[in-house]
């Protein structure tokens, strides 16, 4: 759990919750907790993984449903250590020991296996490791094995090397995460899936990227768009501010006259691309009215008023 916090109340959803519902509160609650958007509160930065450890979770449907099973226990139960015992079990006759053991990756999660051959499910020691835990491997080459792999949109964007290492086993799989990878993208590597018997060649191991949702920016194919906020008045008379970009702030001229909607093009300040080159990123214009203004804020919106020949509904 999240530090201990139910994941439902990380999030503020109920129970039942659509996984729309789920990701609509992840997104609103991670752009204010974003450590981008405060940078230096620790409180802040504290939130934003809880929120991240629990929409793990719970945007994932196998472990929510082990996860609203058995709470607590459920990353034990999907490790293989079985079901918690129920209450009394103290009590009854003595059996077998349970069997030990469970499986977890250093800062990465497969999610949900299954093999490319079809049918049901497998033993994930047994697929990866020739048999580690009970049971050998099919004959001639092995199976290939399927997995998901997340990645946040930076990942995504710029690329990198993530080391996979089984804890109690002697394995260890780098991944070169190419830059420009997109959701639904497959990266493959050769010789790292299913063992194959009798000294034949393993398979090969598919990871299937998928992108966590992005607190600011909104992805279109190579393209990024996103939200900016204006005053009233730097939309009447123009102003020069800055947007945010997958690299950082750049300054952004918004002309006179600006409206709600409009969008400005920022060239090349997209995605990379794996052919090459960026995508681009569209500013989206959203003009916002102060809540509250002073008495001398009020007295110049009505002197406005005044003498303004402006109609919105012309």
């Amino acid at each position: 759990m999240a530090n201990g916090k139910d994941y439902y109340e990380v999030l503020g959803v109920k129970r039942g919750a659509s996984d729309d519902e789920i990701k609509k509160a992840y997104r609103k609650l991670a752009r204010k907790f974003h450590p981008d958007l405060n940078p230096g509160d620790k409180t802040a930065e504290t939130q934003f993984k809880q929120l991240q450890a629990a929409y793990d979770v719970l945007s994932n449907a196998e472990d929510r449903k082990l996860y609203d099973q058995y709470g607590e226990n459920w990353r034990a139960v999907k490790a293989g250590a079985g079901a918690p015992p129920p209450p009394g079990w103290e009590h009854a006759a003595p059996g077998p020991e349970p069997r030990a053991g469970g499986f977890d990756f250093n800062d990465f999660d497969f999610g949900r296996f299954r093999s490319s051959g079809g049918g049901g499910g497998f033993d994930i020691f047994e697929e990866l490791f020739g048999g580690a835990r009970g049971g050998g491997p099919t004959r001639g080459r092995g199976r290939d094995v399927e997995a998901e792999l997340e990645l946040t949109l930076e990942e995504a964007h710029r690329g990198g090397r993530r080391t996979l290492q089984m804890q109690n086993a002697e394995k260890t799989i780098d991944v070169n995460i190419p830059a420009g990878v997109r959701d639904g993208s497959t990266v493959r590597l050769a010789g790292q899936g299913g063992a194959g018997a009798n000294g034949s060649e393993p398979g090969d191991l598919y990871l299937h990227i998928r992108l966590r949702p992005h607190p600011v920016f909104t992805v279109k194919g190579d393209d990024l768009e996103v939200e900016l906020p204006l005053a009233p008045w730097e939309a009447v008379l123009g102003a020069n501010v800055e947007a945010p970009t997958i690299e950082g702030k750049v300054g952004v001229k918004v002309p006179a006259g600006a409206s709600s909607g409009q969008r400005l093009r920022l060239r090349g300040q997209g995605l990379h691309k794996r052919s090459g080159g960026r995508g681009d990123e569209y500013v989206r214009l959203k003009i916002v009215v102060p809540k509250e203004v002073s008495a001398e804020e009020r007295r110049l919106y009505e002197e406005l008023k005044r003498v303004s020949q402006f109609n919105a509904r012309r």
